[in-house]
């Protein structure tokens, strides 16, 4: 089963043990996620099959959004609902205020990750040091967040808010950082990511639902073709004329390929006789393969999909 699948991860569960599921169901060696999803976190985790664990590299995700609810009058040490309070605090803004504060998150920020996340120091997670007790200086990061928008009050002092933002923004940071903004702590109680890249949550399916098609032999009727997610990369067709050297993964020759070339050092979609073939890169006057993916004919084994 080469290809990817949408998945609406729920919340409680982490994004391995989802990557656990669909191999049991798809029979599949070759599983990834693309890009973790906090264990209490729910919404958008593609899903990565088969041959599709080469494309990681070429996915979209700067274009991220998440739905978290901001509550204020306690910060936590893990900056989310999961951890012990260590501020409290009643001056509760109003939603004005929060307005107001959110536009100083906005943009090309630096951010500092709490002890509880994935960022690696010397080797090793931050959040894994946390649970021994350790502490270390987390590293400061530059983060980009392309809006926040404040969408209303939630019960007890929370506030839900909308972000869309690059890759490695923390969401808890942000609710943290809002809270410092507004002078009353606060963490995050919730989150949704409803967008990854190409994938959007209206459109993906749950693990149950994922069961029932599995059961129903339907399940391939949901997989996402290899060359569905890279639509943004620029795609040059080969003639019948070079059949054989795209065969044998020779270099294509750019002036016989139609279609927009790629800037020299990019990367395009290759095709013959609209057969998606694989990933090229523009050198010279020439398309070098980067990531070949014969339509016809079975790939060797190989590792599983990169996890970040």
């Amino acid at each position: 089963m080469n290809g990817f699948l949408n998945i609406a991860k729920p919340a409680g569960m982490s994004s391995a043990a989802v990557v656990g599921v669909l191999k049991r169901l798809t029979g599949e060696k070759r599983v990834g996620h693309a890009g973790t999803l906090d264990p209490q976190a729910a919404g958008v985790l593609p899903i990565m099959m088969g041959r599709a664990t080469r494309l990681f590299d070429y996915l979209v995700d700067k274009e991220k959004e998440y739905m978290a609810v901001c509550a204020f009058g306690a910060a936590t040490d893990t900056q989310d609902a999961t951890g012990q309070v260590t501020e409290t605090g009643d001056a509760y803004p109003g939603l004005e205020r929060v307005q107001a504060e959110k536009e100083k998150l906005v943009g090309d920020i630096i951010q500092r990750p709490g002890m509880y996340c994935a960022v690696k120091v010397d080797g090793k997670r931050l959040y894994a040091l946390a649970r021994k007790g350790e502490t270390v200086e987390v590293p400061e990061r530059r983060v980009h967040v392309e809006s926040i928008d404040v969408l209303g009050e939630e019960p007890d002092h929370g506030v839900l808010i909308r972000v869309r933002c690059g890759r490695g923004t923390y969401i808890r940071s942000i609710c943290e950082d809002l809270g410092k903004l507004c002078g009353c702590p606060a963490h995050m109680r919730s989150l949704i990511r409803t967008q990854s890249g190409f994938f959007r949550l209206e459109e993906g399916i749950s693990l149950e639902e994922a069961r029932s098609l599995a059961a129903e032999g339907k399940l391939p009727d949901r997989v996402i073709p290899l060359d569905g997610p890279i639509g943004h990369l620029p795609r040059m067709d080969a003639p019948e004329g070079l059949a054989r050297a795209v065969a044998a993964g020779a270099a294509l020759p750019l002036n016989r390929m139609n279609g927009e070339p790629p800037e020299e050092g990019h990367v395009t979609r290759v095709y013959l006789g609209e057969a998606f073939w694989g990933i090229a890169e523009r050198r010279a006057d020439r398309l070098v393969w980067r990531c070949q993916m014969p339509p016809d004919m079975p790939e060797k084994a190989g590792g599983e999909g990169e996890e970040t």
